[in-house]
């Protein structure tokens, strides 16, 4: 089953489930992967504090998970 990932979903949760998408994370200003902090937080919470806008940052996610699948 493919996974879809949400703006819910924890950066930690996804780099469990997907971890390649770590690069795209990485690409839009996401360097911290590894932090504490960071793998309880949200891909809403993350892309706001970064400046990006959560829904496109989803989206590109997903497209590269389709793409693989």
């Amino acid at each position: 089953m493919a996974v879809e990932v949400t703006k819910t979903m924890t950066i930690g949760e996804l780099l469990q489930v997907a971890p390649q998408t770590a690069p795209v994370l990485m690409e839009v200003g996401m360097h911290c992967l590894g932090c504490p902090a960071s793998q309880g937080e949200s891909l809403e919470e993350a892309a706001m504090v970064h400046g990006i806008d959560a829904d496109l940052l989803i989206a590109k996610i997903n497209a590269l998970l389709a793409a693989e699948a």
